[in-house]
Formats: C-alpha cells, structure tokens, sequence
C-alpha cells in the first residue's frame, strides 16, 4: 500500500457553467465532475508525485467505472476502494458565488455506500500497511453513526500501527444530522472528540476549536496569528499527540476577491511558520478574481502532507508550498487542483502575474 491513504466519500458534483445558478442552467446542461475532501487531497497529492491511495465504498456499476479510471489517471491508487451491491453515489450540487452572492452547496448523499458501511468493512491493518500518513476529516463521520465508526476504526488503527494521523475538522453545517435528538454542533463535538486523540496534525481554526468545546483565551488584543497560535498550543496541551497545527488564514471581501495566507505551528519548539512572506512579513496573497473557492482547503492539506513527506522536510518550505498550491486552486473550475509542482514552486518565486508563459 502506499504512503499515504486517505479515507472518505467520492461523488458525483454538478454545477451549472460559470456564475449561473441552478435555476438558470436548468432544464439543460450541469458541469459533472468527481469530487471530496479526501479524495481531492488524493489527487493533488499524486498529481505533485506523491504516494497515494484512496479507500472508500462504492457501488458496483458504470459510475464507479467512470470514477475509478479518473483517479486512476491522476495517479491516486484504488486498491482499497471496496465495491457494494447496496448504496448509491452520492451527489452535490455547487452554484459559484461572484461578488456579493456567496457560493451555495447543496447535498444528496443519504444512502450512499460510504455512509451504509460498517466496522470491519475494512482489512486497516493491510491498507495502512507501509503508510507513514492517514488523513481523515470531519464530513465522513457526519454522514451516519456507522460511518463515524468506521472513521474512527480507521484512525485507531493508525495509532496502533504507528502510523500518523491527519485530520481536517470541515465542520459542514448541512450534514451531521444522522442524530436527530442532537444538534449538529453537539453531534459533530462528541463525534470528533473520539478522534483527536488518535491525530498528530490538525487542520482546523479558532472556530473549529470552540465547535470541539475546547477551552480558549479571551481574545483581548491579539492578532489572528497570536490566536491561531493560542489555538495550536491549546490542542497541543489537551492532546499530546497532535505535535502539528495547520491553519489558512482567509479574510472573505467578496465571495470573487479573498486574501488567502496559512500558518504551520510544531510543538517542538514552538514554531512557528507563516505564508506568504515576503522581506521578511506576512503578506497573504490576494485572490482578486476567484475561479472556483471549492476544493482549495484539500489542496492547502496536500501540500502540507507532501511537504511532509519529502526526504528533508522544512516547515518554512512546506507552508508556502501548502499555501500556494491552495492560492492556485481558487483559479481553476472543479475540485481537483491541476496546479503542477513546477507551477506551485513558480508562484512561491513571485511569478503570480498572471502573464502569458510562451
């Protein structure tokens, strides 16, 4: 198996061309692609040449066909993919945002084969064999108890196996609804509580923290980068394990112009590393001009985990890699972040004009 796995739910995205909404491109045509947090993390990865599997359940039929020779043709490994006779493939459906009109995601998940499976669907042991890395994140769990279970299983094996574990908490309020008698917040806090202790790096932000019902210092005077610092050394502290924090920082002028920065804390030794930089200060890109937002977290954490994995890893080198390669992601329609490394190392130089390469 490879290097790195990630565990989660691949489906079916529709969006209408452009900026349309949906009521506008319908009757006619829809964009189709394929598309998941840990599966785009997947592709990104293995698109940068990294090692990489996707495990997830699938139904049996020319969907699944389709979907298994695109990862493929990205270079992701599907080896781990367990076909069903039960569930379905899950849709959503995305309407860019321009302006002040925000972009809106819409979901039709329920029933889908990730999300009917069960404890001991998966051999762990055999897929995280030769694995340095797990990466994981908050949406599996919020489709039903039993693939909260299996999220879990999967992350518990990992420790057991020495095996390191990365999870984005993508608190998605539209899901976590399996557990009618709690609100999502609730649910989505008692769940994801059950994994931290399993995770030695951590996506996530000051918000994600209080979803947790983690405890932090009143605000006061400090800056975004002094909190985000508070936050990692607060989840350092409650969870020993998770020795690694990544953030993004994104200030939201409209849903088409967002500054987009990051930030890589490491408990040992407090350090901390922020992007871009440039002579010497934090100084985020300006995305003036967004393409398509959807995707460029998962992005930002396959470039932390590749950076990772390099055979020399430097954490000021991997945050302007992760936060790059999120930046271009916001240029490009989809999911998938088809930025090539070239293209990556290219803006972390400076060269984000946008002119034409000839």
């Amino acid at each position: 198996m490879a290097e790195i796995v990630t565990f989660g739910e691949i489906m079916l995205r529709m969006a209408p061309p452009g900026v349309e909404r949906m009521r506008q491109s319908l009757p006619g045509s829809l964009q189709v692609a394929f598309a998941g947090a840990e599966a785009n993390a997947a592709v990104s990865l293995a698109l940068l040449g990294a090692d990489v599997d996707f495990v997830t359940a699938l139904p049996a039929g020319p969907l699944t066909d389709a979907c298994l020779a695109s990862l493929r043709g990205t270079g992701v490994g599907v080896s781990g993919v367990r076909p069903t006779d039960t569930g379905r493939f899950g849709i959503f459906f995305v309407e860019t945002g321009a302006n002040q009109r925000p972009t809106q995601v819409h979901y039709d998940r329920d029933y889908s084969a990730i999300s009917l499976a069960q404890p001991g669907d998966f051999d762990w042991t055999a897929l995280l064999h030769n694995a340095r890395w797990l990466h994981l994140t908050g949406i599996t769990p919020a489709l039903s108890a039993s693939a909260a279970a299996v999220t879990l299983e999967a992350a518990q094996a990992a420790c057991r196996m020495g095996v390191q574990v990365s999870f984005d908490v993508n608190f998605r309020s539209r899901l976590w609804r399996w557990d009618p008698s709690r609100a999502p917040q609730q649910l989505a806090r008692e769940t994801l509580l059950q994994l931290l202790p399993c995770v030695s790096l951590m996506f996530g932000n000051e918000e994600d923290c209080r979803l947790l019902g983690i405890n932090l210092p009143e605000p006061g005077g400090a800056s975004r980068i002094d909190r985000a610092v508070q936050v990692a050394e607060t989840l350092h502290a409650a969870y020993p394990r998770m020795t690694r924090f990544a953030t993004t920082f994104r200030e939201q002028i409209s849903a088409s112009h967002n500054n987009w920065g990051g930030m890589l804390y490491e408990a040992d030794g407090r350090r901390v590393s922020l992007a871009p930089v440039r002579n010497g200060q934090y100084q985020p890109w300006e995305i003036r001009q967004i393409v398509d937002r959807v995707g460029s977290g998962d992005a930002f954490d396959a470039g932390i985990l590749f950076g990772l994995t390099r055979e020399v890893f430097d954490p000021a080198w991997t945050i302007e890699f992760a936060t790059a390669a999120g930046c271009l992601a916001h240029s490009i329609t989809g999911d998938w972040n088809y930025a090539s490394r070239a293209e990556i190392e290219d803006l972390m130089q400076g060269a984000g004009t946008g002119r034409v390469v000839r």
